[in-house]
């Protein structure tokens, strides 16, 4: 049996490097039929309570907005590539609220890559994500390290 090929492998990613991962537009079904199964606070799932809260409508969970964003990564490059998971997320901000209507387009850059010191065929990369809505303006960030195989030789 011979080993998959991927367009990318650990020596791709180049601190400083940023990828491009694409745009997904939310729509308030989406946003409230998340909210209603993973995280039911009125602001997310009741647009009268909504009104009344500070944000003045029915925004997306944070954790819908990393579900959306994370969708973005796996599409943008991760499927093709020598994913070997993560080993966790340092930070996640939540700057703006994501409302109905609104199009996050995400980027990833490589911050940090380090080969692993017992693992000669993997390494592990920093990254941050970010999501911007449709007005440029910065919505979420996630910081977070992903382990990667190392290219055959």
């Amino acid at each position: 049996m011979t080993a998959k090929a991927y367009r990318l492998y650990f020596e791709d990613f180049i601190p400083g490097a940023v990828m491009q991962l694409g745009s997904r537009t939310i729509t308030e079904d989406e946003i409230i039929s998340f909210a209603r199964q993973f995280d039911p606070q009125p602001f997310h799932i009741d647009k009268d309570a909504a009104s009344h809260s500070i944000f003045g409508d029915v925004i997306a969970s944070g954790w819908h907005t990393c579900g959306l964003i994370m969708r973005l990564v796996v599409d943008g490059f991760l499927n093709e590539s020598a994913s070997m998971g993560s080993p966790g997320i340092e930070e996640i901000r939540w700057i703006l609220p994501v409302r109905p209507g609104d199009t996050l387009t995400v980027s990833a850059e490589t911050l940090e890559s380090r080969p692993s010191s017992s693992k000669p065929d993997r390494g592990v990369i920093l990254t941050m994500w970010r999501a911007f809505n449709q007005d440029g303006k910065l919505v979420c960030t996630i910081k977070g390290m992903g382990m990667f195989g190392r290219r055959p030789q």
